[in-house]
C-alpha cells in the first residue's frame, strides 16, 4: 500500500514559513535539492493546500527561464509530469499541468489514490492540510528537512493537537550545509 508522506522544510524552531510568510531561510543547497529531487521522484501524487500551490506554481513554468541549472530544469519537468491535487475553500479553478482541485474530502482522496496501480508516495504538502490529515490519523511518515536557522514564529510544521502519536525513526541526515533530514514513520 502506498505511503502518505508529510515532507516540508522546517525551521530549528519548527515553523515551515516566519511570521511574514517567508520561505527565504529555506533555500536549498545544491545537496539538499538533489534530495528533493530523489524524493520526488519516489511519489506518484502530491496533495497540496491552497498556499502551497500558489508558490509551486512557479515551476509550471519555470523551464521557460533561461537561467536555471539542471537540476532546476529536472525538477520543473518532475514537478510537471507529477498528478497534482489542491485542496481549497476558495478556489474554484486551478493552472498547471497535471493539476486539479479535489473533488472529495482528504480522506477520501487519499483512498483513491491507495487504490490506484503503483507504489510511489501520495505526499502531501502544506502545514494546514498535514494538520487535518495527522488529525485524522492519515499520515504515515513525516520528514521533516531542518534548518539551522530560528524564525522566531510563523506557521508551524507539526500540528498543535492534543494527541500524542508514536514514531520510529527511519533516517537521519546531515548535509554539508547544516541542513538535517530526519524521516520518522508513524508506529501503528
Amino acid at each position: 500500500m502506498r505511503r502518505v508522506t508529510y515532507s516540508m522544510n522546517t525551521s530549528l524552531d519548527g515553523c515551515v514559513v516566519d511570521p511574514n510568510g517567508g520561505i527565504d531561510w529555506s533555500d536549498p543547497d545544491p545537496e539538499v535539492f538533489r534530495h528533493f529531487i530523489d524524493e520526488l521522484r519516489q511519489t506518484s501524487v502530491h496533495l497540496l493546500g491552497r498556499r502551497l500551490y500558489e508558490t509551486m506554481l512557479y515551476w509550471e513554468t519555470a523551464d521557460q527561464d533561461e537561467s536555471l541549472d539542471a537540476a532546476e530544469l529536472e525538477w520543473a519537468a518532475l514537478w510537471k509530469a507529477l498528478p497534482k491535487v489542491v485542496f481549497s475553500r476558495t478556489l474554484t479553478a486551478v493552472r498547471g499541468t497535471n493539476t486539479h482541485l479535489a473533488s472529495g474530502t482528504l480522506a477520501e482522496e487519499i483512498e483513491h489514490w491507495r487504490a490506484e496501480p503503483g507504489d510511489g508516495d501520495i505526499a502531501l504538502g502544506g502545514a494546514t492540510l498535514a494538520a487535518e490529515a495527522a488529525e485524522a490519523g492519515l499520515i504515515d511518515e513525516y520528514r521533516a528537512t531542518v534548518h539551522p536557522v530560528l524564525v522566531g514564529g510563523g506557521t508551524f510544521f507539526f500540528p498543535h493537537h492534543e494527541r500524542r502519536v508514536r514514531l520510529e525513526l527511519v533516517e537521519n541526515r546531515t548535509f554539508a550545509s547544516g541542513v538535517v533530514l530526519l524521516r520518522h514513520r508513524v508506529r501503528r
